[in-house]
């Protein structure tokens, strides 16, 4: 079975290159995807209807977490079946991936419309936002299934070193989105901006199924599924999944945390979000590139090759997100004026950027090993990995210091200690894993 780049036997930089520049362009048009939302809803709507975004924004994590972690879970036996040359297999195992998440995208649905009240008000959403959150969410989750099927169609095309069409795909949906957005908010309001991004969902989708037509990278038939392969599936999904919750989970305690100090500085942890995002995207790109590479690396037994993608993702990624940290990290004060028009909100964003500051590097260091642990066929690992940077320190930590004269700087000073504790964690679990890569490559193969 013939990857669309060669990852065994190219040019390692080249074929690194390769994957991940249209990966990256991809999370840029997502980004874009997502500041479109934030940019008119915050300009056309004020400061109450942004921070109604922001509440609902942490639940969105937590639920897009779920679809592109398992997503990157379940690319890890495609790319490794892909890499061993079982065409046969791969059919079987990318059709029951797609009946798998298409039942369990649709029951999440029922689950949070039924309960999402509950769950707003658990969240200690002010009373002032409560109703635009739900409207804005109960809209959005009607899309959930169809961007989680989605995701997983490019998992699927990673796989076959195919990154190209995440890319047009994510540039279809911003454009349409982006048209659309102000039109329905003009007349629906928040809940426009939902409805807007539910149709764009369904373009993506509509766009997968096309260009699945157009590439015939697999063959996709129900005849091809097999429940046989649920256990694989779910032992490397479940792990992926709970691991892009991490983050999300921490969001959600962060907004929690932030909300006691007023609805302008919840608005401004907003903006800090989706800058971030400049700084996330990269290194996302990054694992998730390595995901695909190491796992076809391995299923060739190719551990040499492995190592020498890490060390270069490390030092191409480490130089990128370096240059990129600074441009952010100077200009956060003018940026946060994109959003809201808040010289209060101005002065905490400038504030969290030079804080966090070096951070953004050490997240990309730990995305890179995140990527080859993943790619090893170790996302329990991962998953570990990231339940201590995300749960065992931001979230206690920042709990404390919230507490002490740092107030809202030691939320701050906590996401900064996460990012140098989880870096250093995360060489030792590279160093571990690589110690049994051996045994695990002969059973691979076997």
């Amino acid at each position: 079975m013939k990857s669309e780049i060669d990852f065994v036997k190219g040019n390692t930089n080249q074929a690194l290159i390769k994957m991940v520049v249209p990966l990256l362009l991809a999370m840029i048009l997502m980004m874009a995807y997502n500041l479109v939302d934030s940019l008119w809803v915050g300009n056309l709507l004020g400061e109450e209807a942004y921070a109604a975004l922001t509440n609902s924004t942490a639940i969105v994590m937590i639920l897009s977490a779920i679809a592109m972690g398992s997503s990157n879970g379940v690319a890890i036996l495609v790319s490794q079946t892909i890499g061993a040359g079982k065409k046969k297999e791969a059919d079987s195992i990318i059709a029951t991936i797609l009946m798998l998440s298409a039942v369990f995208s649709i029951a999440v649905t029922v689950l949070i419309e039924v309960f999402l009240k509950q769950i707003l008000i658990a969240m200690h959403t002010p009373s002032e936002i409560l109703n635009m959150a739900y409207d804005y969410l109960y809209v959005y989750m009607i899309g959930y299934a169809v961007i989680f099927i989605y995701m997983h169609f490019t998992a699927i095309f990673r796989s076959f070193g195919d990154p190209v069409f995440q890319m047009k795909g994510m540039f279809i949906s911003t454009i349409f989105n982006a048209v659309l957005n102000p039109i329905m908010i003009h007349f629906i309001g928040l809940s426009g901006s939902a409805w807007a991004t539910v149709l764009s969902e369904i373009i993506c989708l509509l766009f997968a199924v096309y260009y699945h037509k157009k590439k015939k990278l697999f063959e996709l038939k129900l005849s091809n599924i097999s429940f046989k392969y649920n256990i694989p599936l779910l032992k490397d999904a479940v792990p992926s999944a709970l691991q892009g919750c991490m983050p999300a989970i921490s969001s959600a305690m962060m907004i929690f945390l932030v909300s006691r100090f007023g609805v302008t500085t919840i608005a401004a942890y907003g903006v800090t979000s989706r800058l971030e995002i400049l700084l996330f995207y990269p290194a996302m790109a990054m694992s998730m590139a390595l995901t695909t590479i190491i796992g076809q690396c391995i299923g060739a037994n190719r551990m040499d090759r492995a190592k020498a993608y890490v060390k270069s993702s490390l030092i191409l990624g480490g130089v990128f997100l370096a240059v990129v940290s600074v441009l952010v990290i100077v200009f956060a004060g003018q940026l946060s004026g994109l959003f809201i028009h808040s010289s209060e909100a101005s002065r905490i964003v400038k504030g969290y950027f030079e804080i966090v500051s070096i951070g953004y590097v050490l997240y990309m260091i730990t995305s890179c090993f995140l990527g080859e642990l993943n790619g090893m066929g170790k996302p329990a690992m991962s998953m570990i990995l990231m339940f201590i940077y995300y749960i065992v320190i931001r979230i206690p930590l920042a709990a404390i210091l919230v507490r002490s004269t740092l107030g809202m700087n030691g939320i701050w000073i906590a996401i900064l200690v996460s990012h140098v504790l989880s870096s250093v964690i995360a060489v030792i679990f590279s160093v571990r894993a690589r110690k049994n890569a051996a045994k695990d490559v002969c059973s691979i193969a076997c």
